[in-house]
């Protein structure tokens, strides 16, 4: 009760600022207008970000079309490619050489590209990863580029590029993030809600469904008349049974092109919370994507990526560890001595412990 009541004073006057003296007041104004020049050059400042984005875009897009040219066996890199490439994994091993040394299968059997490039870097993403079932890794794997653009308004547009196979009849699934007109508080673009392709699925292939199969009762009776001429009936059961199948929804990262919808006035609190909860998994996912996954797949498909997200995990989590040993600490010690002071008191057979 306590708690909605202060929700209900977030952004409502206290009543100091109108009890101050005029000119004061009025000097707050000013201050309020001073404030809304910042928030005009705030807004400035994200649109050139936005621009100064979509500049180097163009700039990486040639490099994302010879990645996915050699990853699909179209081209193949050049021998400075190779070699830089090959100084970085030296500078590795020199890293870390308690590893042994892992030698690569060798095989004359002839490959093309770099086999199940996509599925394999998003499985190191640990967000991606946790949508991935076993069964849509048979649809990933003919997974051939995911890249991204930028709208001509802000937002963008994931676009995931896909093989012949046999399970829907897209080549590209896409998936746009669309922001609102007006900037939020500090500049920031606001998001405002993502679409998805629909995704044609061939027969029985939808992956993100299953098919329930139960027994059912059949309920229908036999009636026989047990006396010629008589009103008198006698219903039996035929008990026989049918097999009844049912299409349910089932977790599918193929369900990340079908976003949850905002909440609308009808949904209850509990409701709302959760779609908004939804709502937020779903955008970092789009962004995930768009500043983690497809700027530095090989990384990720390498699984070196993962040492910077521990890092970063690593950092986040340090300032807090010193504290929560010390609290351990405090209450090891408290519970120490309540066990001292519980033996002296109670010293019953163990029998009888739960009783007491």
């Amino acid at each position: 009760m306590i708690q909605g009541k202060l929700s209900s004073l977030v952004g409502q006057s206290s009543g100091y600022v109108e009890s101050l003296p005029t000119p004061v007041r009025r000097r707050v104004a000013g201050l309020k207008g001073v404030q809304r020049d910042h928030s005009k050059l705030e807004a400035e400042f994200q649109e050139e970000v936005l621009q100064l984005e979509k500049k180097y875009f163009e700039k990486f897009t040639p490099l994302y079309q010879k990645r996915a040219a050699i990853v699909n066996g179209t081209a193949e890199p050049t021998e400075d490619e190779i070699k830089a490439g090959e100084e970085d994994e030296e500078e590795d091993e020199e890293k870390d050489e308690s590893e042994a040394a892992v030698k690569p299968e060798e095989t004359t059997d002839a490959i093309t590209g770099i086999p199940e490039f996509w599925l394999s870097a998003m499985k190191n993403q640990i967000s991606l990863a946790e949508m991935i079932t076993d069964r849509d890794e048979a649809a990933l794997k003919h997974l051939t580029d995911v890249r991204m653009e930028y709208l001509d308004k802000p937002g963008f547009r994931l676009i995931f590029e896909f093989a012949e196979n046999d399970f829907f009849t897209n080549t590209t699934i896409t998936k746009t993030y669309f922001y609102q007109n007006e900037s939020g508080y500090g500049g920031d673009f606001i998001y405002d809600h993502a679409e998805g392709d629909k995704i044609d699925w061939k027969a029985g292939k939808d992956l993100t469904v299953r098919i329930e199969s139960k027994k059912q009762r059949n309920k229908s009776k036999l009636i026989l008349n047990m006396h010629y001429g008589s009103k008198t009936n006698s219903c039996l059961d035929t008990k026989q049974t049918r097999v009844v199948k049912k299409t349910v929804p089932t977790e599918s990262f193929f369900n990340f092109f079908s976003p949850p919808k905002a909440p609308t006035d009808e949904d209850d609190d509990d409701a709302a919370s959760d779609i908004e909860e939804r709502l937020e998994l779903d955008y970092q996912l789009g962004e995930d994507i768009k500043e983690k996954l497809i700027p530095r797949a090989v990384d990720w498909f390498t699984g070196e990526a993962l040492q910077f997200e521990e890092m970063d995990d690593d950092l986040e989590e340090h300032d807090f560890e010193d504290d929560d040993d010390e609290e351990d600490d405090d209450l090891s010690e408290d519970h120490d001595d309540e066990d001292e002071s519980e033996e002296d008191v109670c010293s019953a057979p163990a029998h009888l412990s739960a009783d007491i």
